[in-house]
């Protein structure tokens, strides 16, 4: 087994910019060593390990969305590294390569922030420093973090699998290649950390970044941590237990569509910029939109013109070519979405079709339509017919955020009959490698 996972240590423990938030002085914090977070650790050393897991959560999001993006193509990203359309793309049959970013990036970047993850519940079971409660609610936090670590890292490699057991980086645990038992994993995760959220009193003992403006207590963390089962509960086609958990989040078929906890980023000096923003009309670091987007779209269908806008003149790369670009940040600092409202409305009336509960299935597309400034649904209601129009306002709602691809795989439609090949030999991947250093020895 080669080990590079051993080898990531503490990442981004600092570098993440708070508004309205002070902090107490800290030992080394631009270098904090395991044993400063493990020895007894005091509030500020907890503290750090926090705010470093939440920093850490953003490392790496801005391949891990275009990757996936571009296998489903729902974008093409126009830069330097022909690998973005030759690749990914599978120009003239071409394999995916397990040591090319693509496949080590993304990896890398989720089992770093699992780290910082073991290390918050090392650091809490070693201290004195604070209460019963308020220890449940670091972990609640870590471990409901560590689940959508290993959420992410299974989107991308589905059936290649995932390690689950990284606790000690010398004795690492094998590749779990099923899928099924990967997301009851990580749905045994969420629901550790459910129960340790629910026991965890009135108030953390640390701070978030604005980016968890209201789901910052262990409460409303808890609603976000429902939503995410919600999530994992589709992917299970456990419809039932993602209605059981939308109920404890904080879905609401009437509310705000945008409400949500996202990923914050700045300007401010260390600090991460949001990699999927580009500038409007530049050349060289573009993401195009796929032309089946623009031109398969309802009529009046708000979320186009919110998310994308027409170049002075398309763009073209290596035989592909768009006539549009992203809108979908207006600027560097704009945070990503974790999971919001609108998803949780689309996952409601997922779950419904698939129940056999058609007219709640039906209110929750037209909640997505009417927020997009579409008529009512008028089309069949049988779950097939409900499934394709929920797929649909699923492409549209949460366009290049790494949903399409999985949304496909999960109804067995990402390859070539469903997904537009826009070049002759180009092959339709659904899945990314183990990265070479992280692959077991036979």
């Amino acid at each position: 087994m080669k080990l590079n996972i051993k080898n990531l240590a503490i990442a981004g423990l600092v570098g993440l910019t708070f508004t309205a938030c002070t902090f107490d002085e800290v030992p080394n914090p631009n270098a904090p060593s395991v044993e400063d977070a493990t020895s007894d650790p005091g509030l500020p050393e907890l503290n750090n390990l926090v705010r470093g897991t939440e920093s850490a959560m953003r490392n790496g999001m801005t391949i891990y969305t275009t990757a996936l993006g571009t296998i489903s193509r729902e974008l093409y990203l126009f830069d330097a590294d022909p690998r973005n359309t030759d690749d990914l793309l599978g120009k003239n049959g071409k394999t995916l390569d397990n040591n090319s970013f693509y496949s080590t990036a993304a990896w890398n970047s989720r089992y770093r922030c699992i780290k910082n993850c073991n290390l918050v519940m090392e650091a809490v079971n070693a201290t004195t420093a604070v209460t019963d409660a308020e220890a449940d609610g670091y972990r609640g936090f870590a471990n409901t973090v560590m689940a959508l670590q290993y959420l992410l890292v299974l989107n991308s490699q589905d059936e290649n699998g995932l390690r689950q057991d990284v606790a000690d980086p010398l004795n690492l645990g094998p590749i779990v290649t099923s899928k099924a038992d990967n997301l009851t994993f990580i749905q045994g995760l969420l629901s550790t950390a459910a129960t340790q959220l629910g026991n965890a009193g009135s108030d953390f003992a640390f701070d978030l970044s604005s980016g968890f403006d209201g789901f910052d207590t262990p409460a409303t963390f808890l609603e976000f941590n429902r939503a995410l089962a919600a999530r994992v509960s589709i992917y299970q086609e456990d419809w039932s237990g993602a209605i059981t958990a939308l109920n404890a989040s904080f879905f609401d078929i009437a509310g705000d569509m945008a409400e949500g906890p996202e990923h914050f980023f700045s300007t401010g000096q260390n600090d991460l910029l949001n990699g999927v923003f580009k500038a409007p009309d530049q050349n060289g670091d573009q993401i195009i939109v796929h032309d089946d987007f623009i031109n398969d779209a309802e009529a009046g269908d708000l979320r186009v013109a919110a998310k994308t806008a027409a170049r002075a003149n398309p763009s073209t790369q290596d035989g592909l070519t768009g006539t549009h670009e992203t809108r979908l940040y207006s600027s560097p600092s704009d945070g990503i979405d974790i999971i919001r409202n609108e998803e949780l409305v689309l996952i409601y009336a997922e779950a419904n079709a698939q129940l056999g509960n058609t007219t709640e299935a039906t209110d929750g597309i037209n909640a997505i339509r009417s927020n997009a400034g579409l008529a009512d649904y008028a089309g069949a209601t049988d779950a097939n017919s409900l499934i394709d129009e929920i797929l649909n306002q699923r492409r549209y709602s949460l366009w290049c955020e790494a949903h399409r691809a999985v949304d496909l795989r999960r109804y067995d439609r990402l390859n070539d009959a469903n997904v537009a090949v826009d070049r002759a030999g180009d092959v339709v991947y659904e899945r990314f490698p183990i990265p070479l250093n992280d692959v077991d020895a036979d």
